[in-house]
């Protein structure tokens, strides 16, 4: 299946969800060579949801960095979608890729709580996600991370659905809840 199909399947819009919260993950200056100087400009990545398996991202850009989150905050409010969680953690493991970035994600037990990086940290506090071990490999720059992150998120799959598809019960493919 195409990526574009699994987010069209797990998109949702804001009526959907909860109170929603903003999160800023990364603001960066960039800088433009002119005659007379050089120009500022910032862009934000912001994490948005509601904490019960809803979240979007979103990235802004513009000469104040208020407008800048504020742009990309509206962005991670269209990008959003629905993540099958398994009580305060994953279902199962899974790899995110997106460029040079990977992330490992895997379902921990209760109590693990989020051990990760502070870009992915970001995304699971928003997410609703309280157990989980992850790890970049690669590139980690934030906005790889969180492309790859959300790819992630995007490929789990519930293993009620994966039973149901197959025919076949809940141990026999070897789900184990904790």
């Amino acid at each position: 299946m195409a990526f574009k199909d699994i987010l069209d399947k797990r998109r949702v819009t804001v009526d959907q969800c909860g109170e929603l919260t903003d999160k800023t993950v990364f603001i960066n200056r960039v800088s433009k060579v002119v005659k007379g100087g050089r120009r500022f400009s910032f862009s934000a990545l912001v994490v948005t949801g509601d904490g019960r398996g809803h979240v979007g991202f979103g990235l802004g850009k513009s000469v104040e960095v208020p407008d800048a989150i504020r742009k990309a905050s509206e962005q991670a409010r269209k990008r959003l979608i629905k993540v099958p969680l398994k009580g305060t953690t994953i279902p199962h493991d899974i790899l995110g890729k997106a460029g040079p970035s990977t992330v490992v994600m895997k379902p921990g037990s209760p109590g693990t709580g989020v051990i990760a990086g502070a870009t992915v940290r970001a995304i699971m506090d928003v997410c609703g996600i309280k157990d989980i071990r992850t790890k970049c490999l690669g590139s980690t720059t934030p906005q790889n991370v969180l492309q790859g992150t959300i790819m992630g998120l995007l490929m789990l799959e519930d293993p009620e659905v994966v039973a149901a598809i197959r025919s076949v019960k809940l141990e026999e493919i070897g789900y184990h809840p904790y």
